[in-house]
């Protein structure tokens, strides 16, 4: 079915610019979408939007690889400044590949070990080649005990930590928080340390060392390095973009391109969500592939399976079309998060997590002396209370 009739909901259609964005990043063996090009060409209101569209979304290098091969006319300056983004994406990329394995170097060590997911180890694993995906910054998984020897490690390195917690603060992120930032000389958090999934309060209850048990080997810029297994990329990508409510196209490009790999257990990934509780966020992730993606979907994530998941993809699609953006503080975000676990017990724990647990926030806005530390509850509380006063 050509892009431009795919409707995100029944009864909507998409405007060229986004049929367009979707025929460039199809996953679909068949032709039908990138031989629709030509016609949506002729339709464009503004190549501008369309350039502004595709950087928002990720997405720049995959519309580059798409209007690149000659197949269709394309305004000579267009295709000049996609070759100029994508060039500046490979130097970036470039880069940060040698950040890495500099990063990587530098713990090995030191006998620490950290593995590279998304970015640069997601772009040479699914895309095989670096430049295809737009690179952002190095993102580590590493264990909670190695934390503190990470932050001497890359300080010599010239990483300094984005946020300096007291011990005390540091202690209680590390039991309920999930990422440390880095900044750099090239750049303000160009580093994220994760020794969990997601801040605690989502419980999502992922065991990290089952993840590096489970990783596989990729190479990056020549040098291997160990990364999440493609059955652990899915399920932890789809928590990842159901955390921020699916807000970008390469999000669900990466699930659709991870789909299609030979040989994957999708037993054990279905088995897997159900025992984390998010086989719902499995199901609206891979309808959302499909219907932005051309992604297929196995019958069992069908969400014919699940009513309340169907919905919640159809509410989803509409806000990523419109571009509204989640507020993540709001009261709606939070009731979303609540519906999109099928689990009783996952959204009691989400509510009474997410109004007692203190994080960097109420640390900044009140200073407590550390034998005083425990009141900090009290104040996320209080502060939860007059945020949503205010609605």
């Amino acid at each position: 079915m050509p892009a431009a009739e795919i409707a995100p909901v029944s009864g909507t259609s998409f405007g060229p610019e986004w049929a367009l964005l979707l025929a460039a990043c199809s996953v679909s063996p068949k032709r039908e979408a990138l031989d629709c090009i030509p016609l949506l060409l002729t339709q464009l209101g503004s190549w501008k939007s369309v350039l502004s569209l595709a950087d928002k979304h990720g997405v720049l290098s995959l519309l580059h690889q798409a209007l690149s091969r000659g197949a269709c006319e394309v305004p000579v300056e267009v295709l000049r400044e996609l070759k100029d983004r994508y060039h500046a994406n490979l130097h970036k990329s470039l880069f940060l590949s040698r950040e890495l394995i500099r990063i990587l170097d530098c713990l090995g060590q030191l006998g620490i070990e950290a593995m590279p997911y998304k970015g640069l180890a997601l772009a040479e694993q699914i895309y095989g080649d670096m430049a295809l995906r737009q690179s952002g910054d190095i993102d580590l998984l590493i264990r909670p005990q190695d934390l503190s020897r990470i932050k001497e490690a890359v300080r010599d390195l010239g990483y300094t930590p984005h946020d300096q917690l007291s011990p005390a603060e540091e202690r209680a992120y590390l039991r309920s928080g999930y990422e440390c930032s880095f900044d750099s000389p090239a750049g303000r958090n160009l580093l994220e340390v994760q020794w969990a999934i997601q801040p605690r309060f989502y419980t999502v209850e992922v065991d990290m060392e089952a993840l590096f048990q489970r990783g596989v080997t990729v190479t990056v810029a020549g040098r291997p390095m160990k990364t999440l297994s493609p059955e652990d990329q899915i399920l932890i990508l789809s928590v990842h973009a159901a955390k921020h409510v699916w807000g970008r196209l390469i999000w669900l490009c990466d699930i659709a391109r991870i789909a299609q790999l030979p040989n994957l257990n999708w037993k054990w990934i279905e088995r897997e969500a159900t025992t984390l509780g998010i086989a719902r966020i499995l199901r609206v992730t891979f309808d959302l592939a499909r219907r932005f993606a051309h992604s297929p979907v196995p019958a069992s994530l069908r969400t014919t399976e699940d009513q309340q998941a169907s919905a919640l993809a159809d509410e989803v699609a509409v806000q990523f079309v419109s571009g509204n953006a989640p507020d993540v503080e709001s009261l709606a975000y939070f009731r979303l998060m609540m519906r999109l676990r099928e689990r009783r017990a996952d959204r009691m724990r989400f509510l009474r997590r997410l109004a007692l647990t203190p994080g960097p926030n109420e640390w900044k806005a009140v200073r407590l002396p550390a034998s005083l530390f425990p009141l900090y509850r009290l104040v996320r509380l209080s502060r939860l209370a007059a945020r949503f006063a205010r609605i």
